[in-house]
């Protein structure tokens, strides 16, 4: 086998160089491990304040593009809040992981199982079963993971597709060897049963909720069934790490047991063991089905060449050129936003009911999705699926669709098929505007906007129904003062208080909602949701020139920092980081302020103070609003800089939590050269490219590519630019121009060009009537 594997790669550029005269494919320049590890920026150092803000959360996830189960090597054996499954700096890996982590989250993984190969003794805890590794020694790549353990003599493979994955274990040392089958239960709850007449184990692993109704039950489990390539010759299964030999079942009682079964074989030297494992959440009999669909035979070689394949068809829609570490960046970063949301129907469309309905739903005509991290990925990573797959965009609103109408209001940050208030805001308003706007039609609309609509003019008041996280937050307060006020500490969530910026996040929804209603002809609707869309004024202190909280009766907050790490009435930040986000009214905004000039000095201000913090996804936007105050070259400068000193190449490589592919879906977009600052209008601000050239192939449209001439580190500032031959001054492009195919040419240089993209006329424009 591993001479196959030599020929494998020596016939194509699959990982490290390729052959001289053949060109690297996208996924070989992918680094799974980038975000694995501690951050070092000084940004995420200073903002910080949990050990987990200091990490990128990211595991190396092996399967197919938004895969139901990934699979990751294990160096962290807990399905504990806020711990993901592998961390870099672990020096011990304790097993191999069928996981639905949350990218980059500080969530908690769920329905999970751990495959473990034993050499020697039967051990059974993890901290003992562990075994050394060597980082050098690792391949990995979005398809593919090879690693040696060093203490028990034994090589591990593993590649995956959505729903199944596929594992061969070689045991260097034979004699008496096994394998550990574990659903990672903390809870108690997991099940296994062994079938020798089968050469299988089956099992599940029950979802528990966390932020609303922390600890009961998701309503589904997480169902697996183990195959493998030969007749077990002895077995067993434990709990409480007390085995029993010959025993076929077991399962715990709720009092955090641990629970597992074992395999054994006396094996020769060398001998390879290898395993096959559907997954399900909806059944066991769903989980032996999209095994048999996806991965019907023992061939490890073609389920990673197949996968790999659909992984160069997904980076393929973004064709970059420049330095190879470049490459590298960019096409880990679009690896990172294509793994969630997760697809959580099974091979025939089976999925289980989403909250509170119990039953299994078929999805016609689309594939269901969940764990959507929405007040992260509503900036920048639903947008770039709406650019680069408009199809899967629109099967992910249908997905949501779906949960509403099974649910009864439109879900705000739906994870573990369930409903959350784990973070403020009401994103899937900007979701949907945004595909609509953009040309998405693959959902139902009006369905769609019924909810949505239910969302932003109702306050549910269902107290049981509420505090499950069902409709907005502080609703009552909102519709009342037109912002929420301090009195309204916001008790039924997840994040307490934070009223200024639920405020702000409203009003940008309500933005969102009103392009919505206007595209369908809902025109009451839209006028009074575009006034609502000003309520960030409401907040925003004169005096200061910043957001401020505030109290019912019109008065500011006494002893107030704008430049405070944190602020009770602020989401993980500064009121002058949130000061920022009203990306539906950038000019109001200016206004507001003191004009244009004064706008460009309080984004100074907040840069050059070290107040900016890059690893906060409310501050993604900002480096991008010079350009809308008339200093576009000012955003040129900032963006390289953060490009430059919050991401690398090393496992350290991302400055915060990943948070659902966000971090890097604000990467993909700024080393491309442009940013959607407003999601729900069809604008993409000029940055200034950090490649040489990306050619963007929209599944909706002709190729576009923007190529920066004369680029390099210090050529940073745009000097001119030409759009399909023509002049062309504008900071920003629609998302109409990008469809119709074409090149922009910018031409780069190390002064910046103080006139170019200067005038009012050259912004994003506004789409709030005044």
């Amino acid at each position: 086998m591993r001479l196959f594997f030599l020929l494998f790669l020596l016939a194509g550029p699959l990982l490290g160089q390729p052959k001289p005269g053949l060109v690297k494919s996208p996924v070989a320049y992918v680094n799974p491990l980038i975000g694995s590890a501690p951050s070092q920026t000084p940004t995420a150092k200073k903002h910080s304040e949990a050990g987990s803000e200091l990490k990128g959360q990211i595991i190396p996830a092996i399967g197919r593009p938004h895969a139901m189960t990934t699979w990751t090597p294990q160096t962290q054996a807990t399905e504990t809040k806020c711990l993901a499954p592998y961390y870099y700096n672990d020096p011990k890996i304790n097993g191999f992981r069928g996981t639905h982590w949350l990218n980059g989250s500080c969530v908690q993984d769920y329905g999970s199982l751990t495959i473990m190969p034993l050499s020697g003794p039967l051990i059974l805890r993890p901290a003992e079963r562990g075994s050394r590794f060597d980082h050098a020694a690792e391949i990995v790549t979005p398809a593919y993971y090879d690693v040696r353990l060093v203490d028990s003599g034994i090589r591990a493979e593993l590649s995956a597709h959505t729903r199944a994955g596929v594992l061969q274990f070689t045991y260097e040392k034979g004699g008496e060897s096994g394998l550990l089958i574990e659903p990672n239960s903390d809870e108690g709850e997991g099940y296994v049963e062994i079938h020798p007449e089968r050469n299988e184990i089956v099992g599940y692993n029950p979802a528990h909720r966390i932020y609303q109704g922390s600890g009961q039950s998701a309503g589904f489990s997480g169902h697996f069934v183990v195959q493998f390539d030969r007749p077990l010759a002895s077995f067993g299964t434990w709990i409480n790490y007390e085995p029993t030999e010959g025993a076929k079942q077991a399962k715990g009682t709720g009092k955090r047991e641990s629970v597992g079964a074992y395999v054994r074989w006396n094996l020769k030297p060398g001998e390879v063991v290898r395993v096959r494992v559907g997954t399900s959440f909806v059944s066991e009999a769903g989980a032996r089905a999209n095994l048999r669909q996806e991965i019907p035979d023992w061939n490890l070689a073609r389920v990673r060449q197949q996968t790999e394949a659909a992984w160069n068809a997904e980076l393929g829609r973004m064709q970059a050129t420049g330095r190879d570490a470049d490459k590298t960046l960019f096409y880990t970063a679009l690896y990172h936003a294509n793994l969630t949301p997760r697809i959580f129907s099974d091979v025939d469309g089976s999925y289980p009911g989403f909250a509170d309905d119990t039953t299994i739903h078929k999805a016609d005509g689309f594939d269901y999705y969940c764990d959507f991290s929405l007040w992260d990925t509503f900036r920048a990573c639903q947008p770039l699926q709406t650019l680069l797959n408009p199809q899967r965009s629109g099967h992910l609103m249908q997905s949501l669709v779906k949960k509403a109408e099974q649910g009864g209001w439109m879900p705000i940050f739906p994870c573990w098929n369930s409903y959350t208030a784990a973070m403020i805001g009401d994103h899937a308003q900007s979701a949907f505007a945004d595909a609509y706007v953009k040309g998405v039609r693959n959902f139902d609309v009006n369905t769609a906007y019924r909810y949505l609509r239910r969302n932003a003019f109702e306050a549910n008041s269902d107290r049981t129904s509420y505090e499950a996280g069902k409709g907005r937050r502080a609703m009552n307060s909102y519709l009342t003062y037109n912002y929420i006020p301090l009195e309204d500490s916001v008790w039924q969530a997840f994040h307490k208080r934070e009223q200024v910026s639920r405020t702000l996040e409203y009003a940008y929804d309500d933005f969102c909602l009103a392009q919505l209603a206007t595209a369908l002809n809902k025109t009451a609707d839209a006028a009074t949701l575009s006034s609502r869309a000003r309520n960030y004024r409401n907040v925003l202190d004169p005096a200061t020139g910043y957001v401020r909280g505030r109290y019912a009766d019109g008065r500011w907050i006494d002893r107030f920092d704008p430049f405070a790490l944190r602020a009770s009435f602020i989401t993980e930040g500064s009121p002058a980081q949130y000061t920022f986000f009203v990306p539906q009214d950038v000019p109001g905004l200016a206004r507001l302020v003191g004009g244009r000039d004064r706008l460009v000095a309080k984004l100074d201000t907040l840069f050059n103070g070290g107040h900016y913090w890059h690893g906060n996804e409310p501050n993604n936007q900002i480096a991008y609003l010079y350009a809308c105050a008339g200093a576009p070259y000012k955003t040129q400068a900032r963006v390289r800089q953060l490009i430059a000193d919050e991401y690398s190449t090393g496992p350290g490589g991302l400055s915060g939590n990943e948070d659902g592919g966000q971090m890097s879906a604000w990467l993909v977009f700024s080393m491309a050269g442009l940013y959607p600052v407003c999601p729900g209008t069809p604008y993409y601000v000029l940055g200034s490219p950090a490649l040489d050239a990306v050619t963007i192939r929209s599944g909706a449209g002709k190729p576009f590519t923007i190529r920066a001439r004369n680029n390099s580190p210090a050529n940073v500032y745009i000097q001119s630019a030409t759009l399909n031959g023509k002049p062309f001054a504008r900071t920003y492009l629609t998302h109409a121009e990008l469809l119709a195919g074409g090149e922009l040419n910018l031409i780069m240089g190390a002064r910046p060009n103080l006139n170019w993209g200067s005038r009012p006329a050259d912004a994003m424009p506004s789409v709030l009537p005044e």
